[in-house]
């Protein structure tokens, strides 16, 4: 066991997921004949690439401006200005089918292998591993780091360690500033994590009776806040998910980790009027449809479940015309319409596809090279770094734009 103790490698690479991969591959094929080694602490590696699109992998955005692209990131975005212009969604997509792995884009943006299946591009990550010779060890988790003589000293559990001029951290989002400390070693600070990407939870709220509803756009907003989206929104047996839901808890994971996960969500059920202009319209609705029952003529296009629910919860019955809607009555339910609240209390991981916002502080990592400011020949790449997107494939974008920059060693040592 004597070799294992003092090994030594050219890259030591920790973290098994998408960035770490991609650094790790990128790094053995630009630099022939190293010896590159990836540590994961689990039994399993690319797990978040498996899980993620419903099991299809959303490997990336189709959007083809930096400047637009930056701005689907809730932190980081400046700092990406910079790396997307040395590796972005059209090298990604060139990338993977230099490899035999196509990708196709869907209506919304989002692009997938032509196969539907995450697999394929787990498989493609473990091929070139092994055309490279990666050396992948499972099981190996990082307990420390330390800079010794010019190089590094990674502390395993079970007591080895491994030595090598280059290191680059690509272990994910931790859920506890604790888990940093290895790293606050090396001098960098961390920016304290919360949560990101959650769906919003209403207990005993009667709204979770319409679970499986889906209304394909809706304006959502945090009450004293600023804080707004747009975008399909599904009614489920704890709370509110969908798109819309996602992105508001991405913006707001800082604030509402501070309100303790109780906020009151706005809701505008039609998200091209708001209040004045659709009490403007009102009267036009009544005089058209006047003889007929609100509970069968709902001229928004609502889900009809939904429709009935707005109704009663304005205590419109609904055998009730048109016409005869009293005013009482009528005011309220347009202010559901366009402005319904629900307490929230609590929050849902969303799927496995969790992320976390904070990690290490921007200004100590050159975004053009993704080496440490503060200490030669430690790099870092993905979630790791205060970086981190909405859903859509934002998060796996910078994932291989930082593993790609992170494996050029550019400032490397040998």
């Amino acid at each position: 066991m004597e070799h294992f103790q003092s090994e030594e490698a050219h890259l030591v690479v920790a973290g098994g997921g998408a960035a770490g991969f991609f650094c790790a591959v990128n790094a053995a094929r630009l630099h022939p004949g190293k010896k590159i080694v990836l540590l994961e602490k689990t039994g399993k590696v690319l797990s978040k690439v498996k899980v993620s699109g419903g099991g299809r992998c959303n490997v990336t955005h189709a959007l083809d401006s930096v400047s637009e692209l930056v701005k689907r990131y809730p932190r980081g975005g400046n700092f990406l200005k910079k790396s997307f212009s040395r590796f972005f969604v059209p090298d990604t997509i060139r990338w993977f089918s230099e490899r035999g792995v196509t990708l196709k884009t869907e209506a919304d943006g989002r692009m997938f292998p032509d196969s539907d299946d995450s697999q394929t591009i787990i498989d493609c990550l473990l091929r070139e591993a092994d055309r490279y010779n990666v050396q992948v060890r499972r099981h190996a988790e990082v307990l420390g780091l330390e800079q010794t003589g010019g190089r590094w000293r990674l502390a395993l559990a079970g007591g080895a360690s491994i030595m090598a001029p280059n290191v680059c951290i690509a272990a994910g989002g931790y859920a506890s500033a604790e888990k940093f400390a290895y790293l606050t070693v090396a001098g960098h600070s961390i920016e304290s994590p919360a949560p990101s990407l959650f769906t919003f939870n209403m207990p005993g709220n009667p709204v979770t009776g319409l679970m499986g509803v889906a209304v394909p756009e809706a304006a959502v907003r945090i009450a004293g806040s600023k804080l707004a989206e747009k975008g399909p929104l599904l009614i489920t047996h704890w709370g509110m998910s969908g798109p819309a839901i996602l992105r508001l808890s991405a913006w707001g994971a800082r604030l509402l980790q501070e309100q303790g996960y109780k906020f009151t969500l706005i809701v505008n059920w039609l998200p091209d009027m708001n209040e004045n202009a659709l009490r403007d319209a009102w009267t036009g609705w009544r005089q058209e449809l006047g003889k007929q029952m609100v509970g069968t003529r709902n001229p928004f296009g609502l889900p009809s479940r939904l429709w009935l629910f707005l109704l009663s919860e304005a205590g419109i019955a609904e055998s009730t015309r048109w016409a005869e809607i009293p005013a009482k009555e009528q005011n309220k339910l347009i202010k559901l319409l366009t402005a319904m609240e629900f307490p929230v209390s609590g929050k849902t991981t969303f799927k496995e596809e969790f992320v976390t916002c904070g990690g290490i502080r921007l200004s100590e990592i050159d975004p053009l090279t993704m080496q440490s400011r503060l200490a030669k020949g430690l790099y870092f790449a993905g979630e790791i770094m205060d970086v981190d997107g909405i859903t859509g494939g934002f998060n796996f974008q910078h994932a291989w734009t930082s593993g790609w920059i992170a494996a050029q060693l550019e400032g490397s040592r040998d």
